[in-house]
C-alpha cells in the first residue's frame, strides 16, 4: 500500500518494549472529504502482536477500510507492522471520534496460561474536531410586501404558473428517468468492450480534471478498467485493492493480461486517490490514454484468440 501524506500525529506511545502510532492527514473534519489514518506498531522478538480493527470503534463515520502493508522485519530483529485506513465522514454527526480500542500482545514463547495477553494494552480514545457551525436561518423576512394588484386574479394566476412549472418538472423528470433507463438497457446489452468504450466516453465528456476535480476522475478512470475485466474474467476487481487484483491477475494463468503499462496505470492512479499526489491536467490525458490504450490491447488480444464477442 503506498504511505499517506500525514499531517497531524493522533497517538504515539510505548508500552512494554513496544511502540504503537497512529497518524492522519488531518484533525479537522471537513464532511466533503475522506479522513485518512495510518496505524504502526513495532513488536520485539519475542512478542506476537495484532494491529487493532477499528471498523466497530469508530463514531461519526459512515465507512471504514483498511489496507494492510506487508510486516517488515527492522535491522534489530523487530516487527514492523503498519495499515492505513479510509473513514467518510457523516454530515452533521454529534461528534467524530474513535473509542478507546485494545492492541492485543503476547510472548512467543507461553510459560503458562496466564502469560496469553499480558501484554495487550488499551489505545484511544482519538477525538476530531468539529466542522464550524453554519450560520443560523432565522426565516424571517426583511420587508413587508404590501399587495398592490387585487389578491384573487393576482392568486389565481400564481397558481396557475406553479402548476405549470411543476407538470414542466414533472415531465422533464420522466423524460431524464426515461432516457437513463434506456441507456442502462442498451449498455446491458452491450459487450464488456463496448460497454467499457462508452463509460470512457462519459468519462471524458464530464471534463472533471478541467475542473480540478482530479481525484473524482481518477477514482472514475480505474473503475472504467476495473468493471471491464469483472464483465470479461469474472474477476470482482472493483472491489480489490491495486494489489490484490494483480495477484489475482498473476493468479489466473495469463487469462487476464496484467502488463507492467496496466501496472504503471493503477499504481499512479493510487497516488493521486489515496496519497494526496497533486495531478495534473497533462496527467489525467496520459492516464486516460494508458486505459484506453490497456482495453483497446486487450479486446484485440480477445479476438485474436476467439474470446471476443
Amino acid at each position: 500500500m503506498i504511505g499517506l501524506c500525514i499531517a497531524a500525529a493522533l497517538i504515539e506511545m510505548s508500552r512494554n518494549g513496544m511502540d504503537f502510532k497512529v497518524d492522519s492527514d488531518t484533525s479537522r473534519i471537513d464532511p466533503a472529504r475522506s479522513v485518512f489514518l495510518r496505524i504502526e506498531l513495532r513488536t520485539p522478538p519475542d512478542r506476537n502482536a495484532a494491529l487493532p480493527d477499528l471498523r466497530d470503534r469508530v463514531e461519526g463515520f459512515s465507512l471504514a477500510e483498511d489496507f494492510v502493508d506487508e510486516p517488515k522485519k527492522l535491522p534489530d530483529g523487530s516487527l514492523l507492522q503498519a495499515a492505513d485506513w479510509r473513514l467518510v465522514p457523516e454530515p452533521c454527526a454529534e461528534r467524530y471520534k474513535i473509542r478507546p480500542f485494545l492492541v492485543k500482545a503476547s510472548p512467543k514463547m507461553l510459560s503458562y496460561q496466564s502469560d496469553e495477553g499480558k501484554y495487550s494494552f488499551v489505545a484511544g480514545p482519538v477525538k476530531f474536531e468539529k466542522p464550524p457551525p453554519r450560520e443560523p436561518v432565522t426565516g424571517e423576512m426583511e420587508v413587508s410586501p404590501k399587495k398592490d394588484l387585487p389578491p384573487l386574479s393576482w392568486r389565481l394566476v400564481g397558481l396557475s404558473v406553479l402548476a405549470l412549472l411543476a407538470a414542466a418538472a414533472a415531465a422533464y423528470g420522466l423524460y431524464a428517468l426515461l432516457r437513463y433507463l434506456a441507456r442502462r438497457v442498451r449498455e446491458h446489452r452491450m459487450s464488456p468492450i463496448e460497454r467499457a468504450w462508452a463509460e470512457l466516453a462519459r468519462l471524458v465528456k464530464k471534463g472533471l480534471p478541467k475542473r480540478g476535480r482530479y481525484k473524482d476522475f481518477y477514482v472514475e478512470l480505474t473503475m472504467v478498467v476495473r468493471r471491464y475485466v469483472q464483465r470479461r474474467y469474472g474477476i470482482k476487481a472493483p472491489h480489490m485493492t491495486t494489489e490484490e487484483f494483480l495477484r489475482e491477475c498473476s493468479a489466473s494463468g495469463g487469462a487476464v493480461s496484467a502488463s507492467d503499462s496496466l501496472k504503471g496505470f493503477l499504481e499512479s492512479a493510487d497516488l493521486v486517490k489515496f496519497a494526496g499526489v497533486e495531478a495534473t491536467v497533462e496527467m489525467a490525458d496520459d492516464a486516460t490514454e494508458a486505459a484506453r490504450s490497456y482495453l483497446k490491447g486487450d479486446s484485440s488480444a480477445q479476438a485474436a484468440g476467439g474470446g471476443g464477442r
